[in-house]
């Protein structure tokens, strides 16, 4: 793979270099992931998988860094660099990022960046071209209302998989029918546009680099409702409070997002019922019985 590698970034450094040593971190439950050091000094960011779960897979994250990179005032993007994913292993390298420990004003900052990407919008909701979330597809079909598009998108789509795989009990699969047939009655979008969101925003997935600059990754992009970012920051832990506080200086939210925000973290739930198993459904049926009693 070292070969491959060395070919596959000539043209991005202008010279033949070699991997001289790798470092491997901690990585996921999808992919590996190593820091390379090069011949040149450099050093980039290797993500990589012997049995990808789908062809594309490297290819299409790629695309969504690129368009999470339109924010001049968003967060830092890491660089795609180079792509194989013709054969296996498949693998993407990325600009390498060195990590930092947050500092005070880390959080207000990384705030006011993810305001300024939510800042870019479109003229539908969805994408022009589907995406996964983890391994799991996700939909991305263009619709101009936000809330059809939330419920027939995300929360309907993970819910045929669970039906499929027999993960959702009867009783269960139909309250979630009943909240997806009320579900104008409560998501207020009112004057809200499409946004470009992260649409994977747990903790994992941000960090501030040396500059304390705030920086995001592995993006499960779209254009979407941008509270279903701010809520997936709240779902396993939560940023200090002056992040929120901050975020909505810069870009008001409609009263009752806290009523909102576990609905919209439904759709990660399911995905975790869908990728992980059983240990999932009592927090999916809680936020079902929150709303429809």
């Amino acid at each position: 793979m070292n070969e491959e590698i060395s070919i596959l970034l000539q043209p991005v450094f202008g010279e033949k270099v070699e991997v001289q040593f790798s470092s491997q971190t901690g990585g996921g439950c999808i992919n590996q992931t190593s820091v390379l050091q090069l011949t040149n000094g450099e050093r980039v960011f290797l993500k990589f998988n012997s049995h990808p779960p789908h062809a594309d897979f490297f290819a299409v994250e790629g695309k969504g860094l690129k368009l999470l990179a339109q924010a001049e005032k968003g967060p830092r993007i890491p660089k795609p660099l180079a792509l194989q994913d013709s054969a296996k292993p498949s693998f993407l390298i990325l600009e390498y990022v060195e990590e930092a420990s947050p500092g005070h004003d880390f959080p207000a900052c990384f705030a006011r960046s993810l305001a300024e990407l939510h800042r870019i919008t479109d003229n539908s909701f969805g994408l022009d071209h589907d995406n996964y979330i983890g391994s799991t597809p996700q939909k991305n079909a263009q619709e101009t209302n936000g809330i059809h598009f939330f419920r027939d998108q995300r929360l309907r789509t993970q819910q045929e998989l669970a039906r499929k795989s027999g993960k959702l009990p009867l009783a269960t699969d139909k309250n979630l029918s009943k909240l997806c047939d009320r579900i104008e009655n409560y998501l207020d979008i009112s004057e809200e546009k499409p946004a470009l969101i992260h649409g994977d925003l747990w903790s994992g997935n941000y960090f501030p680099d040396r500059d304390q600059v705030p920086c995001i990754f592995d993006p499960a992009v779209y254009f979407g409702l941008r509270e279903a970012d701010l809520a997936m920051t709240e779902l396993f832990g939560r940023l200090p409070q002056n992040f929120y506080d901050a975020y909505r200086e810069a870009f008001p939210l409609n009263p009752g997002y806290k009523e909102r925000k576990d609905l919209y973290n439904l759709y990660h739930l399911l995905n975790h019922l869908n990728l992980f198993g059983g240990s999932y459904l009592s927090s999916v049926e809680q936020v079902i019985r929150r709303y429809i009693g």
